[in-house]
Parts: structure tokens; sequence; C-alpha cells
């Protein structure tokens, strides 16, 4: 009885599977991969008490806006720049990008690199704009004479 509902129901069992795996790594995926995602209250605090904070966007993106004194190093470079990180491994990163997913990247790659405590604003700049918190911008030349 059992195998004919489970024949006739499987695409269920199926998806059950699958929702359980996500939640499941919803909470724990950030941990294996090493690095923890953080919201705007705790990305606040991590820049108030001087975290390396490290944006993983575009020179274009970094040029409309970045949080605070960020260091901008493309995600696709930071392979090979890690030598522009904090020397101690111990110190707090807080990397964002957009909205999160390539930051999330750049976090892991930094764990696999050693470092134990970098932290990943989950939603990105994006998120941190929509909190109300403030973004610094490059001046333009031409203000720059000024």
């Amino acid at each position: 009885m059992f195998n004919e509902f489970f024949q006739e129901q499987w695409p269920l069992f199926v998806a059950v599977a699958v929702i359980t795996a996500m939640l499941v790594y919803s909470y724990v995926g950030d941990k294996i991969a090493g690095y923890q995602s953080v919201n705007t209250d705790q990305a606040t605090r991590l820049y108030n008490d001087d975290a390396f904070v490290l944006d993983v966007r575009t020179a274009g993106e970094y040029k409309d806006g970045y949080i605070g004194n960020a260091t901008n190093i493309s995600s696709s470079d930071i392979g090979s720049r890690m030598g522009h990180l904090p020397s101690d491994k111990t110190a707090p990163i807080l990397v964002y990008c957009l909205t999160g997913a390539r930051s999330a990247r750049a976090a892991a790659m930094i764990a696999k690199n050693g470092y134990t405590n970098v932290n990943n604003l989950a939603g990105g700049i994006n998120a941190w704009k929509a909190a109300g918190l403030p973004v610094g911008k490059e001046k333009s030349k031409k203000n720059k004479k000024k």
C-alpha cells in the first residue's frame, strides 16, 4: 500500500526532501563555508568596531557608493589579492557586494585562506541603503579642485 502511494506521489517526496535540505543549508551553510552572514545591525557593529571592510564589487559599482572606508577588490581579483587583507587572520572582516551573492563567494574564499572572522553582509549594499545607513561617494575631479 505504501509502495503504491509512494509511486503515485514521488514528486511530493522529492519536493519535501529538497525543501528540507534547503532549510538545513540556510541554517548551517554559512558555517560550513567558514563565514557568517550578518544583517545591517550586526554589520554596523562590526564597522564601528573597526572591522576591515571589503567591497568586492567592480570599480564602477564602487564609485556609485560604498560603506565607510571600504577597500575595493573585485570578487574576480580576490584570489590574487589576498595580500591586501589584514595580516592578522583573526581580525574581523566585513565583506559586501550589491546583493550579497558575490560577497558570499568571496567570503568563502577568504575563509578557506585561513581567516576566522569573516562576515558577509546579507543583502549587500542594497540592504545597507534600504536601512537608511550612510554611503560614501568619491568626489569627482571637478569637486576635488575646489
